[in-house]
């Protein structure tokens, strides 16, 4: 064509092809457009799925600003992902997603809320006009802040808590972890709960934990260690699959004994003199006592308590304390949710100390250089402003229910007294972020409670009837694919994220609420102006940097101020003080807790009976001879999430209870009947699954499922709490199952 030499050239963006008129390359375009592979970019966010702290990594391949697949995060310290991370994809984009403010328009007491949508603006204004009106009549301690699931907004909603000046700050670990950790600071003045087998590991504990369906990502690990000719104690109730696949030695006591087989192999280790004389002499608190005490444990007599064989106590005991070092992994709400759930972590954590395993390479270690933001879940102290709640701390709404709890843990009220603290006028408004009322036994009563309430706010990611019907404003939360808050860490190297999309409507991050709810309070300074990454950057100025500064995917290694060492109570590295010992009151290991004594409890970590077994209410196991254990986990599932994605529903479609084979035979149940579930305190229906995954006597029903109302395992569960902890008893109630 003449002078087209003149004519600027168009290439086309799929192919490269050049041309002249840009008709021509629209209409080439429209057809390549169509069999030409779309361009794919990535990005990088954690899960949240199984409400793991730290989480695992998740790499995003998105496509014109759609997540089209995930994978995992290639070098991130927890991999691969599990079923659960790659349904975080399916929720994403779930047409059931909360995208916009509601509010209820019909009165409490009213089977429909009324809801309808707000604006964000309308919406800030009423929760903080409330806010305001609440702690004009009845003070600010009068407002609870709750953190259920996930995590990951805790320490934004614990400083909301501080600056509006209430101490009464929960979350889901008043069912979980802190009962755990609380017998640690009891015993060692610190959080020591286990740690992971190192190339110095002999032996590995591993008690009331199933890692392979809590956190397989540290499986590979325990494989590892398996092959290197490490021997594993297994203790566990079920027949798992770290006991069937890992154990040397498999302990099964009845639900709600551990203690008694801890008390057991004391017993065995102390008669021939098999523990540490050294750490024993010169680090234990009670020693001379709790030799006394564990005389009445012998292996016979606690093979009468525990269902566990002598001979098997003898063996265990005997590997601990000889194949050294050994480590410990424990679980944490599997231990507590009993009445006796601190002793119960208090005696197992005792062989630690008696073996001499403390801080010692191999055995359970607590590291020399962490990083200076404490835990994910807990706060960085300066950021939640600690020493601010513990001024409070005549206004706590737990501080009669459970005083050493109060005592000790200063970053959180125990919440599951919610019922209690509604009717005494203790609490009279709540702001709820990712609560579910019915993770509570006799959940019916957390329902009346939160209907009491003047006012109630929730934070989620979808409308849920069995919480929400109870509340008066639900505002809708960005996924963990929308939101960059918070940063993690494991060890010394953190990482960071972006958004991967933009917010579902008009969906906002956990901590951009709170921070906005902040700034309108009038707390804009104690914010940053509204700030989130400013917030966040205040937490990293202790280690020097700032969020923009730490690379996505690599992250930041912060470099140690020293070497790791060990023994470091002998060296003044455990205690503020810098003296040697250990940061408890008698600068020991102590088994007989002083504090515990303080307060009228066993100072030593003796073994009782659960409310409920057939020791302690023969009368009732007559007539519910079978004893029930919930929570334990599943691989597809964790605790009450996830039943709206049908990626994993078709894993497992529906309610069951597993039952020994032993017990479905002499009640004529086949695998998959409708069965009933009942005891004094409610009756459930559920399917049958026979597995010799529980022993004879035993049945386990996984929990959650509180769209099905009748299949919700929780109302069996009565409110029988932990008088040290306040935690209630998930793990040891009787029960009969009968075909429906």
């Amino acid at each position: 064509m003449e002078g087209s030499a003149e004519k600027e050239v168009i290439k086309c963006p799929y192919c490269g092809w050049e041309f002249l008129l840009e008709r021509t390359l629209k209409e080439h375009m429209e057809v390549t457009r169509r069999v030409k592979a779309p361009v794919e970019s990535v990005a990088y966010t954690f899960c949240d799925a199984c409400n793991q702290v730290p989480y695992c990594g998740i790499k995003a391949y998105l496509v014109d600003g759609q997540i089209v697949r995930i994978d995992s995060w290639e070098g991130f310290p927890n991999t691969p992902l599990c079923s659960k991370g790659f349904a975080t994809l399916q929720r994403q984009y779930h047409p059931q997603r909360l995208g916009y403010p509601l509010k209820r328009t019909n009165p409490k007491d009213s089977p429909d809320p009324g809801w309808i949508r707000i604006s964000w603006e309308e919406a800030y204004d009423i929760i903080v006009s409330k806010m305001r009106e609440i702690r004009d009549r009845y003070g600010p301690e009068a407002v609870l802040f709750y953190c259920g699931d996930p995590k990951e907004m805790r320490p934004a909603v614990s400083r909301l808590a501080t600056v509006f000046g209430s101490p009464n700050f929960g979350t889901e670990s008043s069912t979980c972890f802190r009962a755990a950790a609380l017998a640690s600071q009891l015993m060692f003045g610190l959080i020591a709960l286990g740690s992971l087998p190192t190339e110095d590991t002999k032996t590995v504990l591993i008690w009331g934990m199933n890692p392979a369906w809590s956190s397989p990502f540290n499986m590979r690990k325990l494989f590892a260690a398996k092959e290197r000719g490490v021997k594993f104690i297994v203790i566990d109730t079920r027949k798992t699959p770290v006991a069937d696949k890992l154990a040397d030695i498999h302990l099964q006591p009845r639900p709600g004994t551990d203690a008694a087989v801890a008390l057991g192999m004391m017993n065995v280790i102390i008669e021939r003199k098999l523990y540490d004389e050294e750490f024993v002499e010169n680090w234990v608190h009670g020693f001379g006592a709790l030799k006394e005490y564990v005389k009445d444990f012998t292996p016979e007599r606690v093979k009468g308590i525990t269902w566990v064989p002598a001979d098997k106590i003898v063996e265990a005991a005997v590997l601990f304390a000889t194949n050294k070092p050994g480590t410990l992994m424990a679980g944490a709400s599997t231990l507590t949710h009993t009445t006796n759930a601190v002793q119960t972590v208090r005696s197992i954590l005792t062989l630690i100390a008696l073996t001499g395993n403390f801080d010692v390479p191999g055995g359970v270690t607590v590291p020399t250089n962490p990083l200076p933001f404490r835990s994910h879940d807990m706060g960085d102290p300066d950021f939640i402003m600690e020493e601010e709640k513990i001024k409070m701390k005549d206004k706590r709404a737990d501080r009669e229910y459970v005083p050493v709890w109060a005592e000790i843990v200063h970053e959180q009220i125990q919440v599951n007294f919610l019922p209690e603290y509604v009717k005494d006028g203790r609490i009279r408004m709540a702001i709820l972020f990712g609560a579910n009322v019915t993770i509570w036994p006799q959940f019916q009563e957390y329902q009346e409670a939160l209907k009491n309430m003047e006012f109630v706010v929730a934070v989620d990611y979808f409308l849920r009837p069995w919480t929400h019907n109870y509340v008066d404003i639900v505002l809708p939360a960005a996924t963990n694919y929308e939101r960059f808050e918070p940063f993690i860490w494991f060890g010394r190297k953190i990482y960071v994220r972006k958004p991967v999309v933009k917010p579902y409507l008009e969906a906002k991050s956990d901590w951009q609420i709170i921070f906005d709810l902040a700034v309108r309070l009038g707390y804009a300074e104690e914010f940053w102006g509204g700030d989130t990454k400013k917030g966040l950057d205040f937490i990293l100025q202790k280690v020097g940097v700032t969020m923009d500064e730490i690379p996505i995917p690599g992250g930041k290694e912060i470099p140690a101020p020293g070497p790791e060492e060990y023994r470091k109570y002998e060296k003044g590295l455990l205690r503020k003080d810098k003296e040697p010992g250990f940061p408890t009151p008698t600068g020991k290991v102590e088994v007989w807790s002083t504090i515990l004594e303080k307060h009228g409890y066993d100072p030593l970590p003796v073994f009782k009976e659960p409310e409920e077994s057939p020791v302690s209410r023969p009368d009732l196991a007559k007539k519910y001879p079978l004893i029930l254990i919930t929570g334990s986990r599943v691989p597809m599932y964790t605790h009450s999430k996830w039943r709206e994605i049908s990626w994993l529903r078709e894993l497992m479609p529906y309610p069951t209870v597993n039952i020994n084979p032993e017990d479905a035979e002499k009640r004529g149940i086949s695998e998959g009947d409708l069965v009933i579930v009942e005891n004094s305190h409610g009756r459930i229906k559920v399917r049958a699954h026979i597995t010799y995954l529980v022993p004879p006597g035993v049945v386990d029903v996984f929990h959650g499922w509180a769209m099905i109302p009748e299949a919700h395992v929780n109302a069996l569960v009565p409110r029988y709490f932990d008088p040290i902890s306040g935690f209630p008893t998930y793990k040891a109630v009787l029960c009969e199952v009968r075909k429906a």
